[in-house]
């Protein structure tokens, strides 16, 4: 990793702009992106400012103990991320202790609304040199009322594990095209072959540059997100339609599956990468913009995938920032838009057809009590069960009931959190 010290302001600035915008609002990291500050960066300085906002917010939590353990009051967010920077610098990268100091303090004096707080950043970073926090403690690196939601549900150890897994990068997870030659290409990407037929790769930097991308032979995809899609098990020539389908990774497996696919999602700009994604693997879908829960389509499809929007915090070891742009009335509010699809896509479903429904959360509403409200307003549906290791879940997510409730702890190397529940239509 990149962490010199000729690595001045600009990118430190940057991992700011990234840091701020993650904390202020969902999606904030993505715009911050695209923004100038970071994007106008050389490739080397980039780097640098996406590690160092990566890191901090894998470690906000317990960053801000250390913090507020030396802060007899709180100063401005700009301050206290200035600190944040220091703390990650100091601790966890490679940055030289004087560096970490002396360029957090120069941050502090490079704009008049912290200026007057350089001798702050100064004593608290010095301070914490002298006696180093422990930035590793489970417990400390996830919001509390989250932790508390996940101790509650699967108790403490759960709890305690999946926190543990938000400080480390995680690897790298593909969905091959096709089975066929699949040790090969995980020969060539350096590849583990996980349960299911996911690779892991412990690859860095461009995925666009790793072997076989050019040639459309595999996609981005976590091991626990390709498994709903597997569950539906499509045959060729059967209609599949994936609802709320970008960035499309389960659209793809269905079509690669031989289905004839519509996939659909409300943003029109998120389907076009759906439509580059199909156009790099060599296959095709039916494409529409529309609100999934009132499609004027009146289709009903042998197959229906619906992963809904929901608060996504099962996607933390690849995204720390949603841990911390969510929030406690998320889960509620989500759950009305989750019944809502639900009821649409049980409209889509055929007689004797097949529908899985998946959200990548790790809260009950969002999930388990998802199945109990559908079965209850839909008796014409049942859940058919997963079998233990089917589609490649490990058999500890598999619930009584025959549905999945994934959790990051699961698979060794971790995973996305999801909850999949599978559904057939009677006559």
């Amino acid at each position: 990793m990149t962490t010199d010290t000729d690595l001045g302001l600009p990118a430190r600035r940057a991992a700011l702009d990234i840091l701020s915008a993650s904390l202020a609002r969902r999606a904030g990291l993505d715009e911050a992106l695209n923004r100038p500050a970071f994007s106008a960066l050389p490739p080397r300085d980039r780097g640098f400012a996406m590690a160092l906002a990566m890191a901090t917010l894998r470690r906000l939590g317990a960053v801000d103990r250390a913090l507020d353990a030396r802060l007899a009051k709180a100063p401005p967010d700009a301050v206290r991320n200035i600190l944040r920077i220091g703390v990650i610098q100091a601790f966890v990268l490679d940055t030289p202790a004087f560096a970490a100091v002396t360029t957090s303090v120069d941050l502090a004096a490079s704009h008049s609304s912290t200026r007057a707080f350089k001798g702050l950043v100064n004593a608290v970073l010095r301070g914490l040199l002298r006696d180093p926090p422990n930035l590793d403690e489970p417990e400390t690196l996830a919001p509390g009322w989250l932790y508390a939601r996940w101790s509650a549900a699967y108790g403490p150890q759960a709890a305690h594990d999946m926190a543990a897994l938000i400080a480390d990068e995680p690897a790298t997870d593909l969905s091959a095209k096709s089975p066929e030659g699949l040790e090969a290409l995980a020969a060539e990407l350096e590849a583990e072959i996980l349960p299911g037929g996911t690779l892991r790769t412990a690859r860095k930097g461009d995925v666009a540059a790793w072997p076989a991308y050019g040639a459309g032979s595999w996609w981005v995809q976590d091991a626990s997100a390709a498994i709903p899609a597997r569950l539906l098990d499509v045959k060729a020539g059967e209609t599949a339609l994936d609802m709320c389908a970008a960035p499309g990774g389960k659209t793809l497996q269905l079509a690669a599956a031989g289905a004839q696919v519509t996939a659909i999602d409300r943003s029109a700009a998120r389907l076009e990468r759906v439509r580059e994604n199909l156009q790099r693997m060599g296959l095709s879908a039916e494409i529409a913009a529309a609100e999934a829960g009132d499609w004027a389509d009146t289709r009903e499809f042998d197959a229906v995938l619906l992963d809904a929007p929901c608060s996504a915090t099962g996607t933390y070891r690849r995204h720390p920032d949603v841990l911390w742009a969510a929030r406690p009335g998320d889960v509620a509010a989500l759950a009305g838009v989750q019944s809502r699809l639900l009821d649409s896509a049980a409209r889509r479903t055929k007689v004797r057809g097949r529908l899985v429904y998946c959200v990548c959360s790790l809260e009950p509403e969002e999930g388990e009590a998802q199945v109990a409200g559908f079965l209850a307003r839909h008796p014409g549906f049942s859940l058919s069960p997963v079998a233990p290791g089917e589609g490649g879940a490990p058999e500890a997510s598999r619930l009584a009931d025959g549905t999945l409730r994934l959790l990051p702890h699961q698979r060794p190397g971790g995973q996305d959190g999801f909850y999949v529940a599978r559904f057939t239509r009677g006559a």
